[in-house]
């Protein structure tokens, strides 16, 4: 694996981590807010991937390694389609798998951009900004927070204060055209599962939609139910 930064549009250095194995398809990772490519939950999805998959797992804007302050998708899109411009120049097929406001901003992406994006895996996608719950106060939202402390992760966010206007997912679904699977968990306090499913429901393009029992958010589905996660993900990139 070896470290690498790209530069954005507008001058932002995005932080990747690039897994070499010589496969002419690559999955790009992108975490949601407050998680980085080196969480060790993403660590360990990126080697999972690693086994079929070149991976290129990245530091949004504001998390990490990469500089800038977080948008919350206002402006992330341009640190994605600086990562995929990169892959573009060494693979055939390029997948994303995106997490919670990753899924949003990779979605909003493949809405403009899908000419060279082959497939998607939307985990936790809200279907808009204005109306994701975080529902911090309920267990499944602290309790897996707690359970992932990172120090050198929480010291490393960087979240902008600056109000700016955001895409709206369930706005623009109908222009991803590449195959999308959609995850979401059925106590998922952060991103309602409803969101996952109305994004499904109004896209039309080759999908799948599927809920994980008793499992939270995002990430927490990999953690929570790994074999489950692990197939549902290879079953739909690799075959």
């Amino acid at each position: 694996m070896k470290e690498i930064k790209i530069k954005t549009k507008d001058g932002i250095k995005i932080a990747v981590n690039h897994y070499k194995n010589n496969y002419d398809t690559v999955v790009i990772i992108a975490p949601g807010w407050f998680m980085t490519k080196d969480s060790k939950s993403f660590k360990e999805l990126s080697e999972v991937f690693a086994e079929k998959s070149d991976v290129i797992s990245m530091d949004f804007r504001g998390h990490g390694k990469s500089s800038g302050f977080y948008t919350f998708t206002s402006k992330e899109l341009e640190d994605m389609e600086a990562v995929i411009e990169y892959a573009n120049k060494f693979y055939k097929k390029i997948y994303l798998i995106g997490f919670s406001l990753g899924a949003a901003i990779v979605l909003n992406t493949a809405a403009y951009n899908y000419s060279c994006i082959d497939k998607i895996i939307a985990v936790s996608a809200p279907s808009c900004f204005e109306k994701i719950e975080n529902q911090i106060w309920k267990k499944e939202a602290w309790l897996p927070t707690l359970q992932k402390c990172e120090l050198n992760r929480w010291f490393s966010i960087r979240p902008s204060f600056i109000i700016t206007e955001k895409i709206k997912t369930i706005d623009i679904i109908e222009k991803v055209k590449c195959p999308t699977l959609f995850l979401a968990g059925e106590k998922d306090p952060t991103v309602h599962s409803w969101h996952t499913e109305a994004l499904f429901k109004k896209a039309i393009c080759e999908k799948k939609y599927e809920l994980f029992e008793n499992c939270c958010h995002a990430e927490d589905l990999f953690i929570q139910d790994r074999e489950k996660f692990v197939n549902l993900c290879l079953d739909w990139l690799f075959k």
